[in-house]
């Protein structure tokens, strides 16, 4: 399967297959809202496949109490010039706007006629900084910190404490960036982000600012690499399912770590056992200063599929244990589903045939900007 998204919509190229569309309408013409939304997981998902994103109590929401403000291509169509040292963390930043994420700069308008009508008459272009004051206490040093962003709009530079941290252009895209070297225990801590819309770098409206949910995250030197647990099932029938457990594992501490690597699996009824083997588990040495990667396989018999009608999910957790203390833990969820491209009949899900529908969708949510809401979201697909 070959996935590319575009910024304002998503083709899925598959065998014999093309899913790809313009969104004219704003809804699913002619088509049943729960079926159409399995349709897109699936789409998706047709490895079976699954990658791991829930973290131990070390992953916080840092949303609130940012600080903003606008330079380059103003609202009312002027400009305002863009001083030096803004990232700096003495910065006197007292009279910027406050506010919390996510946030779209572009959606708070005013329309104005001279500007495209492809992208909304809205002033989304130029440049904007965000600041966010916050405290770290002594009793976490040796650990790891990051932060990371579901999505910035567009071409984000971060400074922690006046120090360059990182970047990411793309507007639509998540990144991680780690903030340990220049964490200040138990002071002030400033994280300053640079975002830079250019003129005429979209035929759309894409939104201006971290549009997205930002988070702190906080780990052991020796942790599971961010996005680092993914399930698959290589082999599926009505009988028996192979699961495999492939989990990457960062080692950012000066010695070797030896571990030992466990899973648990518990089915759609939330049972663990049964007809899964109880905690299957295996031993790796990651060097140091390097990643490592464990991979358990695991037999299900017989398993319960995961199908348009019954979207049965299972759910893994993995831990990470050394010298017989666990150190870190990730979980996620996955189907047992077998699909299948053919010349003739499509797709055959489960060895049933599918008829698979198109769509395709902008992020903005109409009059509340790219600011991402998770009901608003839910609303486009009811």
């Amino acid at each position: 399967m070959n996935v590319r998204r575009y910024p304002a919509f998503i083709c899925v190229h598959l065998p014999s297959v093309s899913i790809c569309g313009k969104n004219t309408t704003g809804g699913f013409a002619a088509m049943n809202h729960l079926h159409a939304l399995a349709l897109l997981l699936l789409a998706f998902s047709l490895v079976s496949c699954s990658s791991g994103t829930g973290e131990k109590d070390e992953r916080e929401s840092f949303n609130k109490g940012w600080l903003f403000a606008r330079f380059g291509a103003m609202p009312d169509g002027s400009t305002k010039g863009e001083p030096a040292g803004l990232e700096a963390a003495d910065l006197a930043d007292t009279s910027w706007r406050k506010l919390d994420l996510p946030h779209d700069w572009g959606i708070e308008g005013p329309f104005r006629d001279g500007l495209p009508g492809s992208t909304g008459k809205l002033p989304w272009t130029g440049i904007g900084w965000y600041r966010k004051h916050f405290t770290v206490s002594s009793n976490d040093k040796g650990m790891h910190f990051f932060v990371d962003f579901d999505g910035a709009m567009s071409h984000a530079k971060a400074w922690l404490n006046g120090k360059y941290i990182g970047e990411w252009p793309y507007g639509y895209a998540s990144f991680r960036l780690e903030m340990t070297p220049h964490i200040r225990f138990d002071g002030d801590n400033v994280l300053a982000v640079r975002l830079d819309n250019p003129p005429n770098s979209s035929r759309w409206y894409p939104g201006g600012g971290i549009y997205r949910n930002v988070w702190i995250v906080k780990t052991a030197p020796v942790h599971v690499a961010h996005n680092g647990l993914f399930v698959t099932t290589p082999a599926v029938t009505t009988e028996s399912a192979l699961v495999r457990i492939s989990t990457e594992i960062d080692n950012q501490s000066d010695v070797p770590a030896d571990l030992t690597v466990l899973a648990e699996i518990v089915d759609p009824q939330g049972n663990a056992g049964g007809t899964i083997p109880s905690r299957p588990e295996t031993t790796v040495q990651v060097p140091a200063g390097a990643t490592g990667k464990a991979v358990i396989d695991v037999t299900i018999t017989p398993p319960l599929l995961w199908d348009i009608s019954s979207p049965n999910l299972y759910q893994v957790r993995v831990s990470l244990r050394q010298n017989d203390r666990v150190i870190d833990s990730r979980q996620t969820t996955f189907g047992i589903r077998a699909a299948l491209f053919t010349p003739f009949n499509g797709l055959l899900l489960n060895g049933s045939r599918v008829q698979i529908h198109g769509v395709c969708n902008h992020h903005d949510l109409g009059p509340l900007g790219t600011a991402v809401n998770v009901r608003a979201l839910e609303r486009q697909i009811e």
